[in-house]
């Protein structure tokens, strides 16, 4: 095997891959990245896969000789990613599995292993398969990945509901604590004689990531044409692929919660707010309520046409903030919020304004971008006690 590549694509795909090697490998084959180079069609594939999550990346290459290789990940991108830029060669002349890298700067040997035992990235024969705009793709990822469940134990919330129609693509996140929805229009171009099944799958907020990272290094590309990720499904796993890229999960399995019966659509009172000032106001009071288990509470006042966000701490002090704002109706008077849910839907909003809509103290809140993107963000106010 002799190939010769660009550091940059190099590093920058090398990183990228990386991200699918297991922390803790039950088999030490698993902590190297597959090498191989196709003489035939003159690309360079990188692959890595923790048995659920696979990701291979490809990129032109100058190669002499075809071949495949692994060799230990972490000390592979370490190396590359330090090398200055220009032109790599790598080979492995010398045999017993040691690649060597000659760059400008001198040259590096590294002992992999052979790929015989590399697990195969699994394929989809039977599935199907749908063409989703990049776009409309990362818009609702942005707008749910933040309110999936850290919790493993809690399988199915550890990811995102996919809901694909035919001009729409819904996306769901819960933790349980809060919901996010999301509704993108699908811009991919589809033939207009052909009706899209409609399609749900739950995926896993980790692959979703790097699905982010992959259309975030096609954008880096200086190619405005428009970006479309192809997603081929069966019974047991998804696969993206945008161009030579490609990347593997496994589906969470299990029913997602029947999301839409949670949000109300009848409210009885709504208040709309500058989006940044309110922002602001919250992070600076959640300093002081960092020591009060992260609860603010939420004043409405109908009358002056403002809120009051207050904090109280024992044996450590008091907060106040207002903030003038547009309210209906007249109920309820006084809630609490986690401040710390309440940001994280705010800071995905792309819009100056926002409205709350709200019924009782202890009803679900509605979170809204007035204009901009097409989201719901459900959140639980919390009991306020005497």
């Amino acid at each position: 095997m002799k190939f010769i590549v660009e550091q940059d694509k190099l590093s920058s795909n090398l990183s990228w891959v990386s991200r699918a090697i297991p922390s803790r490998p039950n088999h030490p084959i698993l902590s190297n990245i597959l090498v191989d180079a196709d003489a035939e069609n003159q690309r360079l594939n990188l692959t890595a896969f923790d048995l659920s999550l696979g990701i291979r990346a490809s990129m032109p290459a100058t190669v002499e000789e075809g071949g495949t290789l692994t060799v230990p990940a972490k000390l592979f991108n370490d190396i590359v990613s330090r090398l200055p830029g220009g032109e790599i060669t790598l080979d492995d002349e010398i045999g017993e599995a040691i690649v060597t890298l000659t760059s400008s700067s001198g040259q590096y040997q590294i002992r992999g292993m052979a790929s015989e035992e590399y697990p195969e990235l699994p394929s989809i024969q039977a599935g199907d398969s749908i063409h989703l705009a990049a776009d409309s793709l990362i818009s609702g990822l942005k707008g749910t990945l933040f309110a999936t469940s850290p919790d493993e134990t809690k399988q199915v919330l550890t990811g995102v509901h996919l809901k694909v129609q035919n001009n729409t693509i819904e996306f769901a996140s819960t933790d349980g604590h809060r919901l996010a929805v999301v509704q993108t229009e699908n811009l991919s171009e589809t033939d207009p004689d052909e009706e899209l099944e409609e399609f749900e799958v739950t995926v896993p907020a980790r692959a979703l990531r790097e699905v982010e990272r992959m259309v975030a290094m096609r954008s880096g590309e200086k190619d405005d044409s428009p970006v479309i990720i192809t997603l081929r499904f069966d019974e047991s796993q998804v696969i993206f692929e945008l161009g030579e890229q490609r990347l593997n999960t496994r589906k969470l399995e299990g029913a997602y919660p029947a999301y839409n019966q949670l949000i109300p659509h009848q409210f009885v009172n709504q208040i709309n707010l500058d989006r940044r000032g309110f922002v602001g106001a919250l992070e600076r009071i959640a300093v002081l309520a960092s020591q009060k288990n992260d609860i603010v509470k939420c004043t409405v006042d109908h009358v002056n046409q403002q809120i009051a966000l207050s904090v109280e701490a024992a044996d450590v002090g008091n907060a106040l903030e207002s903030l003038p704002a547009q309210i209906s109706g007249d109920e309820p008077k006084e809630l609490a919020f986690n401040v710390k849910y309440l940001l994280e839907g705010l800071k995905v909003f792309n819009t100056s304004e926002i409205s709350l809509q709200l019924n009782a103290a202890t009803s679900p809140v509605i979170v809204n971008p007035l204009g901009g993107i097409k989201m719901i963000y459900l959140v639980m106010p919390v009991q306020l006690r005497n």
